[in-house]
């Protein structure tokens, strides 16, 4: 009798510099095990030269990764190695997913995703103005979601202005001045913080909410601290809010379905195991 030959387990990883801090291998372990998946997600920390980076994607693509996902400093190299890009990537100018296949590797960028589901979870009717704080990567993706959302009156606050302008230009906003961010909110449906300002280690951000909506919601996409200081005032304030780990959260399931060919979901019990790894590294 001719034995089968065994299925080699699934691999997967996320790849950024640092990347030990990177809480997805949590995630991925947990659908993996719920899946009854055998497969493994593995952080890579590759240095941020572009050589470096696609030398190492050479090397996973031959060992037989299905796919990875890309953080800091690694998401614009991810484009330039890529063989073909989806819309979303291309519009932000970055992406945080590579699948590799025998067509070559593909990115996308599923921040867009991410955020649109974790506001779509707190606001079924999200309204049509916003306020967004900064005008990095992040923002890009963030802006993204909120078109996708419907949101039609989107402005813009960036400490340079410059990179303000450069992004009202590209997306359609109007832009307010940095030290008038506070007068800007009163008639806004949902402010969103994508900024490191309120990040452990960085200064806090002084925002006055005094004027907003009361039914806003309030978004930050850092998620160390878990609550940082604008979720905390708006919660005391009473508004809805959204953190990081919503959007971390939400942004892993295209990346997991694709590699490890199984449903990943979104539930307390995952958002739990998460927020006690944080308590964990002391980053609650």
């Amino acid at each position: 009798m001719t034995e089968k030959p065994q299925k080699s387990p699934v691999l997967a990883g996320v790849v950024g510099c640092p990347v030990n801090h990177s809480l997805s291998p949590v995630i991925h372990t947990i659908w993996a095990k719920r899946a009854g998946v055998d497969g493994y997600y593995i952080p890579i920390e590759v240095p941020p030269d572009y050589d470096e980076f696609a030398r190492a994607m050479d090397s996973l693509r031959t060992v037989g990764f299905a796919g990875v996902n890309i953080t800091i400093p690694h998401k614009e190299n991810a484009l330039r190695y890529a063989d073909s890009v989806s819309e979303n990537a291309k519009q932000t100018g970055a992406a945080n997913m590579l699948t590799f296949s025998e067509e070559g590797a593909a990115a996308e960028n599923s921040d867009i995703i991410g955020f649109a589901e974790a506001v779509r979870e707190k606001k079924s009717a999200p309204g049509m103005s916003a306020l967004v704080l900064g005008a990095g990567g992040a923002a890009r993706g963030v802006l993204l979601a909120l078109k996708t959302l419907g949101f039609t009156d989107i402005r813009i606050a960036n400490r340079t202005i410059e990179r303000a302008k450069e992004l009202a230009e590209l997306f359609d906003l109007t832009v307010i001045d940095w030290t008038k961010k506070s007068e800007a909110i009163d008639n806004i449906d949902i402010l969103v913080n994508t900024t490191s300002l309120g990040m452990s280690g960085q200064p806090p951000l002084e925002f006055n909410l005094s004027a907003l909506n009361p039914s806003a919601l309030v978004a930050d996409i850092v998620y160390a601290p878990l609550k940082t200081s604008l979720l905390k005032d708006a919660e005391d304030k009473g508004h809805a809010t959204v953190n990081g780990l919503a959007m971390l959260m939400h942004q892993a399931v295209p990346g997991f379905r694709a590699w490890f060919g199984a449903d990943a979901k979104v539930d307390d019990e995952l958002r739990g195991e998460l927020v006690k790894e944080l308590a964990r590294r002391g980053k609650s």
